[in-house]
């Protein structure tokens, strides 16, 4: 087996885990022989020829770090031919095989940008705490991201149940719904908003206030935790929670968790699936394969074709949908219809 020269960068958004998938490229390379650099802040340091080597001394004691050690960023100027052309000029210049992008949808564009002008190996790994990725059931940080809102939702329940009041709970994952669908359920939440499942404000609105108007019945004047997805509600949460007051006559409070969901330490599944990942795409390295992404499903390694990951939409499933139908649907107790 040839010796190949690696780099690696994270890029875009980022999330829990990607630390240890750095530490699981560089340790996997490492024990091939392989040697690993890796690109500062994303595509620009791609640009800028920022880099430095890495190897298991580098990386020793990483994996329950939070952030990614790479930094990332966004790129907006490599959607351009000349930067796809500049960047490619630098990797020939350090005679790189493959490079490896940690990232999501816009990281995963860049990628397949890059391999119109370079004709060394590009492998994707999904990094995102959305999940929003065609092609692997989870990508890295998603599973720390709903430890992250459930555990936000346990304390906001707190307060809402000392004072009786509905609390809105905004959660990332503006273009799909399953860090609000699994924040919600594990979060026991009475009612979810997402992307997949909203139709207009009128009907929702009348929806919530029906529930609503249920669980009073049913348990008195006490909280009702609403989780909804970022950016979803056309004027936006603070506006929601006035629309609901006027609607529903109690005090609406509500709750931006942002930033925080992005941050903290990776959980074991997210370990667990950046090493996974980190492996298997030095071995699609060693295999001379490229223009795919490293995915996972039904606890098995795949490889998706880079353009599909995109061109894909990925659903919810119908176990999903249907268990947040039950959960955070209290009519079936009342024989209520919609």
């Amino acid at each position: 087996m040839t010796n190949k020269r690696i780099a690696v960068l994270t890029s875009g958004g980022d999330a829990p885990g990607m630390n240890a998938c750095i530490r699981a490229v560089v340790v996997a390379s490492e024990g091939a022989g392989h040697t690993v650099i890796g690109f500062e802040h994303g595509f620009n340091g791609l640009l800028a020829a920022n880099w430095r080597k890495l190897d298991s001394k580098k990386v020793h004691n990483i994996i329950q770090r939070g952030g990614t050690i790479l930094r990332s960023a966004r790129c907006k100027e490599f959607k351009q031919d000349v930067s796809a052309k500049l960047a490619a000029k630098h990797l020939d210049e350090l005679a790189i095989d493959a490079l490896l992008v940690i990232g999501g949808d816009g990281s995963f564009h860049g990628a397949k940008h890059l391999s119109n002008f370079w004709d060394g190996q590009v492998i994707g790994l999904p990094g995102t705490i959305d999940n929003d990725i065609y092609g692997t059931d989870a990508t890295i940080g998603y599973y720390t991201a709903i430890e992250t809102a459930m555990d936000s939702i346990d304390k906001v329940r707190d307060t809402a149940d000392a004072f009786e009041r509905i609390f809105l709970v905004e959660v990332m994952g503006r273009h799909a719904g399953f860090l609000g669908a699994s924040a919600a359920l594990s979060g026991a939440a009475n009612y979810v908003i997402l992307p997949e499942l909203f139709t207009d404000k009128e009907t929702t609105l009348k929806d919530i206030h029906q529930q609503l108007s249920i669980h009073r019945q049913r348990y008195g004047h006490e909280s009702f935790i609403i989780v909804l997805t970022e950016n979803l509600w056309p004027e936006g949460i603070a506006e929601l929670g006035v629309q609901l007051e006027e609607l529903t006559g109690g005090e609406v409070r509500p709750v931006i968790l942002g930033h925080i969901q992005r941050g903290g330490s990776p959980v074991s599944q997210d370990r667990m699936l950046a090493t996974l990942l980190g492996v298997n795409a030095v071995r699609c390295v060693e295999q001379n394969k490229t223009g795919i992404m490293v995915g996972m499903q039904n606890n098995k390694p795949v490889e998706i074709e880079l353009s599909q990951t995109w061109e894909n939409r990925k659903e919810l499933g119908d176990t999903l949908t249907q268990t947040m139908v039950t959960m955070l649907n209290e009519r079936h107790n009342w024989g209520m219809t919609t």
